[in-house]
């Protein structure tokens, strides 16, 4: 099945270059672009695309609005923030947002592909080694810990707990289940009940919501 793309980035010549790259990938169709945020929302409900390759700081709108408006439209595309720095705040936030996931723009070609292909999968957070010192960087700068939050996790079984803390240290389906010593289709049972009892969109907002409430704390 092809993935369908959408690039929303102010910078032409950023567009440009990941439209080239992605479409020269097997598998991955880039149906769309937008110049910001707002056309983006836009874009989104008019191409349905798969993933949204989402930058953050842009004119009009900005990503992390975008993303929020995305999610909250219940689509099933994926927010993938795009980013100069790897350690912006914003990034947070947007993952807080609802984003499955961020790349850095200096990405290679196979990169950029896989994370796309990652991320439309649902499997596993993307950049695990990444994504998770960004969010304990600025999980320290959040809130403290959200009441609702934190009663929901007394709504989990021992083993879907021991299942959202190795979600949020990195663990593919396929690792958990061997930590575990299960079978894989055991694990993606037990992905799914987490998501719909905590509410949460995907994977990425499980680790979030782990480190949060402090199910999950900095080694």
């Amino acid at each position: 099945m092809t993935i369908r793309v959408l690039i929303v980035d102010d910078q032409m010549m950023v567009r440009e270059g990941f439209s080239v790259l992605l479409n020269a990938m097997d598998g991955i169709e880039v149906v769309g672009e937008a110049v910001d945020g707002r056309e983006a929302i836009d874009r989104v409900a008019a191409l349905r695309p798969d993933v949204v390759l989402m930058d953050i700081r842009m004119p009009v709108m900005n990503g992390l609005e975008a993303t929020r408006e995305i999610v909250a439209a219940d689509t099933d595309a994926k927010v993938l923030v795009l980013t100069t720095f790897d350690l912006d705040e914003y990034v947070y936030q947007a993952l807080r947002a609802g984003a499955s996931g961020f790349l850095l723009k200096d990405a290679s070609a196979r990169q950029l592909a896989e994370g796309v292909r990652v991320v439309a999968s649902g499997e596993a957070l993307l950049a695990p080694t990444v994504t998770k010192r960004l969010i304990l960087e600025f999980s320290k700068l959040s809130a403290a810990p959200r009441l609702a939050g934190s009663a929901a996790v007394e709504a989990l079984t021992e083993r879907e707990t021991e299942v959202l803390v190795l979600i949020a240290q990195g663990l593919s389906n396929a690792e958990i289940a061997d930590r575990l010593v299960v079978a894989e289709s055991t694990i993606k049972t037990h992905v799914s009940r987490i998501l719909v009892k905590l509410g949460l969109r995907d994977r990425t907002q499980a680790a979030v919501f782990a480190y949060e409430t402090r199910l999950v704390t900095p080694s």
